[in-house]
């Protein structure tokens, strides 16, 4: 099933949609050597599903069904989005065929990967399972998913990146983007990505690819890049929204427990109480709620090929909002 790229796609996704750059990641995550693209049968959700559900690559090789995703930023729910994923392709994988016979209907077995090359600091390697989203935690799930996390920054997974050539690459490349960028002062995206580009052409890296889809490579690029960094701008403000609340929640607490058992002593006690409350549930709301309500406006921008409002409303604030109001979110 070929797939049609959207909003959320980034050059890892362009990449994995070359069978042999597929059958490279999969023989280097799973150390197999395997030698024919051919075998890949690439998977990716088809366009109508929804505008909220789409995966960066999935295919199938050798009867095993691996959904791989990129992220630029930490999200512990990869598990949750996982199984999202895995449900609506296995729901396509046997849409002809009866699961109510008494012949057992054989599906492929699932594999779950999460390539990450954000700024946050974090290990090489790690697992996300899906229990630990589970609200009452059991010891032996009767419903497990396991995501491996794999960090391909500089330094990290080094004999994984040694096995796949092309993903070495593009973290070489994602530097490039970054270094430049930042000695630009976070200004002109654009034009640290074409300079970036320009580079790795003359190293030879990722060449033929660059080349061969430069456009593409810069607006998806400057979509993703300033994503990610509108979200952190999302997160800060919910920081300090959150540190707001918990100081005013501490004083109430506070005086209400300072006429119980002392005024100094209770306001003391309820302001430390009360900002780590505050600051939790004040970062974990506004978090969510900042970040799923940009996500689907882009997502609805993407869908009706407003790219020029998709620029506009990550950079200008007050025409985002106004966008809010014109969409219902």
């Amino acid at each position: 099933m070929e797939g049609n790229r959207e909003y959320k796609s980034d050059v890892f996704s362009m990449l994995m949609e070359d069978r042999k750059n597929a059958l490279l990641l999969y023989n280097a995550v799973n150390r197999s050597d395997y030698a024919d693209p051919g075998m890949v049968e690439l998977c990716n959700l088809d366009k109508g599903i929804s505008l909220t559900v789409r995966n960066d690559a999935s295919f199938v090789l050798d009867m095993n069904l691996s959904i791989y995703e990129h992220q630029s930023t930490v999200c512990p729910n990869m598990p949750v989005r996982s199984l999202i994923y895995f449900s609506v392709m296995l729901k396509q994988v046997i849409k002809d065929r009866s699961i109510y016979g008494r012949t057992l209907v054989k599906i492929p077995t699932p594999r779950f990967a999460v390539f990450y090359n954000g700024e946050e600091d974090q290990p090489e390697q790690y697992d996300l399972k899906l229990s630990d989203s589970f609200e009452k935690p059991i010891e032996l799930p009767e419903m497990e998913l396991v995501c491996k996390v794999y960090n391909i920054n500089s330094g990290k997974n080094r004999e994984l990146l040694e096995r796949c050539p092309w993903l070495k690459e593009y973290t070489i490349f994602v530097d490039y983007v970054r270094k430049i960028h930042r000695e630009n002062g976070y200004d002109h995206l654009e034009n640290a990505i074409e300079r970036a580009i320009d580079r790795c052409v003359e190293e030879n890296v990722l060449r033929s690819f660059l080349i061969g889809h430069r456009w593409e490579v810069v607006k998806a690029m400057t979509l993703d890049y300033t994503f990610d960094r509108q979200l952190m701008l999302e997160r800060k403000e919910a920081r300090t929204e959150g540190h707001r609340e918990g100081m005013e929640e501490g004083r109430k607490e506070g005086m209400q427990e300072g006429r119980k058992e002392g005024m100094e002593e209770g306001r003391k006690e309820g302001r430390k109480e009360g900002r780590e409350i505050g600051q939790r549930e004040g970062m974990e709301i506004g978090l969510r709620e900042g970040e799923n309500r940009l996500a689907g406006l882009l997502q609805i921008l993407s869908a009706e090929e407003r790219t020029d409002d998709i620029y506009r409303a990550i950079s200008d604030r007050a025409y985002r909002e106004s966008l809010y109001r014109e969409k219902h979110l």
